[in-house]
């Protein structure tokens, strides 16, 4: 990487925004990893297990709206200490309280939907400290967060097995504190915040086209990566008889994958281009999701093609983001809400369907399928609008960054 990225911005800020996101998803996301145990404990069905992991997402997907208004007006630092406070209170709820019911294991989902609009806060807390030229680079290491997501596969379901899935919750807690503190000592918003918009202006955004795009190539890229980073603990347990602890590792090898790409997927969206880059992760990802909904014998080889989807997924999340600030760049904070939003939403379409369709089909293939059908839509929209974006606000002589 050129020495010239880390000069043009704020890396203190950058790592405070990574930090805050990887310690944010890996709470986001904990139910997945803990699905199987949970599951098991509270006499869930397939469905209903389905619902429980998918609603976090969800909570999350409609939060980043709030989260997004939040930054606007109180700016990143302060949002992300608001959202992070929230979560904090509901861990601490589970914990002292306990969870003995399906109905308050939606209600905890409900707060942990919260620390998924952590989205909103970081990527325009680093996005507003780098010029255009560096922006995929940029909003690739703080969009690595999303490896939070390895730490709960990693060591939820192993601390669920020593102490009880209930007091992960409390543990949670403590690197979580730990990370908000660093992240109030280490954040500085950029100066070159704009200033809040009438609550009636965020609308006006998605009066564009435009932002209606890159909602949907979003919800694909982004959903796709946290809807299976949700689900494919229940998956491989359930597809394969692994038990919850090596089930998190082959999700947590899965997710690993999708996240560290992602700042790679930055970076090649920079050199070649965020329309070329992406249009290829679509076609990737739709062939291993295609391939892998078949229900593979090979527990080895569904790991390796579900790694392979996530690489791919992880790539496109990166050169999502390395297109919008260039469209969007004085309306990042409320872009950022509304594209993070439907990246959940996706996510939460996935999560919820593969476990409707396993409750009524017995398999998880219509799921999978259908959500790689959704990556070959994106591919054709991305096919129709590149020609307008490369001649219009990604012409040569308008920006220094490559389209």
């Amino acid at each position: 990487m050129k020495s010239s990225f880390w000069k043009a911005g704020n890396p203190a800020t950058l790592f405070a925004a990574f930090l805050y996101f990887d310690l944010s998803f890996m709470v986001w996301v904990i139910l997945g990893p803990l699905g199987v145990q949970i599951a098991e404990d509270l006499g869930l069905n397939a469905a209903q297990k389905g619902l429980m992991v998918a609603t976090p997402v969800l909570a999350g997907a409609l939060l980043r709206i709030v989260m997004g208004v939040l930054v606007d007006h109180l700016k990143p630092k302060t949002a992300g200490l608001v959202g992070q406070v929230v979560v904090l209170v509901g861990l601490a709820w589970a914990q002292f309280s306990g969870i003995r019911t399906y109905e308050e294991v939606l209600v905890l989902g409900l707060f942990l939907g919260m620390a998924g609009a952590s989205f909103a806060v970081a990527l325009p807390l680093a996005s507003r400290w780098y010029p255009p030229e560096h922006q995929g680079t940029a909003l690739g290491i703080a969009g690595a967060g999303n490896s939070g997501t390895v730490l709960a596969a990693l060591f939820a379901p192993t601390l669920a097995t020593w102490y009880g899935w209930n007091n992960v919750f409390g543990l949670a807690m403590i690197p979580l504190a730990l990370t908000l503190a660093a992240y109030m000592a280490l954040a500085k918003d950029s100066p070159d915040c704009p200033p809040p918009k009438p609550l009636s202006a965020y609308l006006e955004v998605l009066h564009d086209k435009d932002a209606w795009w890159f909602m949907f190539f979003y919800g694909v890229t982004f959903g796709g990566f946290v809807g299976l980073a949700s689900s494919l603990t229940i998956y491989f347990n359930d597809q394969y008889g692994l038990s919850p602890v090596v089930a998190g590792y082959f999700t947590a090898a899965c997710v690993f994958a999708g996240s560290m790409v992602r700042p790679i997927g930055g970076l090649v969206a920079d050199r070649v281009g965020g329309i070329k880059s992406l249009s290829l992760m679509y076609v990737l990802a739709a062939l291993f999701l295609f391939v892998v909904s078949f229900g593979l014998q090979s527990r080895w080889l569904a790991l390796a093609l579900f790694m392979c989807a996530m690489l791919a997924l992880g790539m496109g999340n990166g050169a999502v983001f390395q297109l919008v600030p260039q469209r969007f760049r004085r309306e990042i904070g409320v872009m950022t809400g509304m594209v993070g939003m439907a990246g959940g939403i996706g996510g939460f379409y996935l999560a919820s369907s593969l476990g409707y369709s396993k409750q009524l089909t017995s398999s998880y293939q219509a799921g999978l399928l259908i959500f790689a059908s959704l990556a070959i839509v994106a591919l054709l929209g991305l096919t129709a609008v590149k020609a307008r974006w490369r001649t219009t606000w990604g012409a040569a002589h308008l920006t220094a960054a490559k389209v």
